[in-house]
């Protein structure tokens, strides 16, 4: 099926320069406040500053119909360079659900990122408060984490912990895998929040739940990938390479 959005990677330039025009900035805080709770402006608006790339959706009309915002993190662990992409704000309009341009666009990114540094492992860092990108972790991955499959290894555990307490400092409990802060830094209204009938007892979504039960207060559960050709799977793994070509 023909997709009928197109995407745009937008990188940042320099560290003190903004990422998106005001303007745009503000349609993209309009289109993700329709979904989202818990949020402000100056929330959104100072969250996307720590970031370095946003994958925009645009339709036939040039209208804004969906986001991603990425920061590429780099540090070390006991002497070994660790690079991650950390996800940010996503939305994408319900109209365009089901559709693969933003899994794409997102796959070759990360294949690019992947490319500038190609000795060093690449993760994928992200903190999940919804059932519906927790399922993207197996659809682009072999090996993922956390899962009902098995147990996550003490050395990646290790690895999502430390990653976890640089980007969250005390927000983040390792004992539970939870990020909690305060007050709501964003959770799906709950129009969007509730899950689909005959969707609870699904393996995947079933896990997520019993780990993360009350994800609608906008608690996020920690997860961890690696992003290589080895570990990811069927058309991520294509995109991937694409990105590694330098296709975008």
């Amino acid at each position: 099926m023909t997709s009928r959005l197109q995407y745009q990677i937008v990188a940042k330039t320099a560290p003190d320069q903004p990422l998106v025009s005001d303007e745009l900035r503000q349609s993209m805080f309009n289109l993700y406040f329709q979904y989202y709770a818990g949020t402000s402006s100056g929330l959104f608006t100072s969250d996307l500053s720590q970031k370095d790339y946003v994958i925009l959706l645009w339709n036939e009309l040039e209208q804004l119909q969906g986001f991603s915002t990425l920061q590429v993190i780099n540090l070390e662990l006991k002497n070994q360079p660790i690079r991650a992409i950390f996800s940010g704000d996503t939305i994408i309009h319900n109209d365009y659900w089901g559709e693969q341009t933003l899994p794409l666009a997102w796959c070759r990114l990360s294949g690019k990122i992947k490319a500038e540094n190609p000795e060093w492992p690449l993760y994928w860092f992200l903190i999940v408060k919804g059932y519906r990108t927790y399922r993207y972790l197996p659809v682009f991955s072999h090996k993922f984490y956390p899962t009902h499959r098995y147990p996550t290894p003490p050395e990646i555990q290790s690895l999502m912990d430390y990653l976890a307490n640089f980007k969250f400092g005390d927000y983040y409990d390792p004992q539970t895998g939870l990020v909690k802060f305060p007050e709501s830094q964003g959770h799906l209204r709950d129009d969007w929040a509730d899950v689909k009938e005959g969707f609870r007892d699904k393996p995947d979504i079933k896990y997520f739940l019993e780990r993360n039960p009350e994800y609608y207060q906008g608690h996020e559960l920690v997860c961890f990938t690696e992003l290589s050709e080895e570990n990811m799977r069927s058309h991520a793994r294509r995109g991937f390479i694409e990105g590694l070509q330098g296709k975008l």
